[in-house]
């Protein structure tokens, strides 16, 4: 049998070991504890450099200029020619014109009024438009105009479009170039108008020669437009002549430089002045 000796030492004895078990657990748990605590610092470092580096990145994206907006598509030019304009019926060969003159039309050249007697009727006449952007051949038809063409003869006979630019482009709907304001606002002319020469079956398309005009009739002047693809217009606009092939070439290379877009923004229409300028200088007439 034990002595109170030997149960007081098995006592102590057995009070270490269980203090030792003890140390040993703590010193365990601190391990643990230091391990979970940089296991989730590492974790939360992972984290936030992921978010920072996606964030980063979202903003960079967000910051960085975004890429140029896809360029509007080229314009769509028809190839084939409109059939030819034909009078329904001639008029009195030679015929009187008259050219009242104009006080409302701005002008920065002084043009001479063309004589109006025996004015032929009938046959073309070959004018070549030379321009900065390439030589514009037109066959001037007297059957369609005589009038128009009389005065477009003696204006070019005159140099009065030398040193002019085409100042309207229309590339939608209304693809055509207008030219012949020595002004280049659309609001000049030679200081007289000529007479509407039109007829309710006039059609214009690619390869027309047109007069422009105003909105009242017999307003026409020394402004005339060639159109080199769609032109739904109705038949209030005098046509004299066509565009050669060559011609239509030059007008196809003006239209898919474009439109100046200030001037663009500034119409009611979608017209304005051509990226690629269009100056005249000088025309000649064939013998």
């Amino acid at each position: 049998m034990a002595t109170n000796q030997q149960r007081r030492e098995a006592a102590k004895r057995k009070l270490e070991r269980q203090l030792v078990r003890r140390a040993e657990r703590a010193r365990r748990r601190k391990i643990i504890g230091v391990g979970a605590t940089v296991g989730v610092v590492v974790v939360v470092a992972g984290l936030v450099v992921f978010f920072a580096t996606r964030s980063s990145g979202d903003s960079a994206n967000s910051a960085a200029p975004p890429s140029s907006a896809p360029e509007s598509p080229p314009i769509q030019i028809p190839t084939q020619r409109v059939n030819e304009v034909k009078r329904p019926a001639p008029l009195p060969n030679p015929t009187t014109c008259d050219y009242p003159a104009a006080s409302d039309q701005q002008s920065a050249k002084k043009a001479t009024v063309p004589g109006g007697k025996n004015v032929p009727s009938a046959g073309t006449v070959n004018v070549t438009l030379k321009s900065t952007a390439g030589d514009i051949p037109l066959t001037l038809d007297r059957a369609l105009a005589p009038c128009t063409v009389n005065s477009f003869l003696s204006l070019v006979n005159q140099g009065f479009y030398t040193g002019t630019s085409c100042h309207r482009l229309g590339t939608q709907g209304l693809q055509m170039l207008q030219c012949g304001d020595p002004t280049g606002t659309g609001m000049g002319g030679p200081g007289y108008t000529i007479p509407d020469e039109n007829f309710p079956q006039l059609t214009y398309g690619r390869g027309i020669l047109a007069m422009a005009k105003t909105s009242q009739p017999n307003s026409g002047g020394s402004q005339f437009f060639m159109v080199y693809g769609d032109a739904q217009l109705s038949p209030d606009y005098t046509v004299f002549g066509s565009i050669s092939d060559a011609g239509l070439q030059v007008l196809d290379k003006v239209a898919r430089a474009g439109i100046d877009p200030a001037s663009a923004a500034q119409s009611q229409d979608g017209t304005g002045t051509p990226k690629m300028a269009v100056k005249f200088t000088g025309a000649t007439v064939a013998a």
